[in-house]
């Protein structure tokens, strides 16, 4: 039974060894292809400006029932107008809802875009100089003054 258990550990230690291995290769190969970084940051934009276009072709049609409800409400008589009153309800908590889902869309692109716009940044190297200089040689830690 010893040598059993023994055996068992030194094949689960022998896995874990392998598996690190491969995960520093592979983030190794993550490191080198930053140009696989931003193909990727490309792919998330363009998803997420179609999900974008889904989201508010929904919530165009939602808007165009909410606008047909108001329209039912007013040529509505009688009994028939309270229920047209319910359907006016409903219509404009989905469109409320899609309207929520839409706005959060956007924000999702705008995120992605500015991840996207960043690692375009980082790749292409600036060789313009600048006015100002950004990195000052001290011979001593810099001290800030603490008000």
């Amino acid at each position: 039974m010893h040598t059993i258990t023994r055996t068992l550990c030194a094949s689960f230690a022998g896995l874990v060894l392998v598996g690190g291995l491969t995960a520093v290769a592979t983030a190794d190969a993550h490191e080198s292809g930053s140009g696989k970084t931003c193909a990727r940051q490309e792919a998330q934009v363009a998803k997420a400006e179609d999900a974008l276009a889904r989201v508010t072709a929904v919530f165009e049609r939602k808007q165009q029932a909410t606008d047909d409800a108001e329209e039912a409400v007013v040529a509505a008589t009688g009994s028939e107008k309270a229920a047209a009153r319910k359907a006016l309800a409903r219509a404009k908590a989905a469109e409320a809802a899609a309207k929520g889902v839409k706005n959060a869309q956007q924000q999702r692109l705008a995120h992605a875009e500015k991840r996207l716009a960043d690692c375009q940044a980082g790749e292409q190297p600036t060789d313009d100089p600048t006015d100002d200089p950004t990195d000052v040689p001290t011979d001593g830690p810099t001290e800030t003054s603490a008000a």
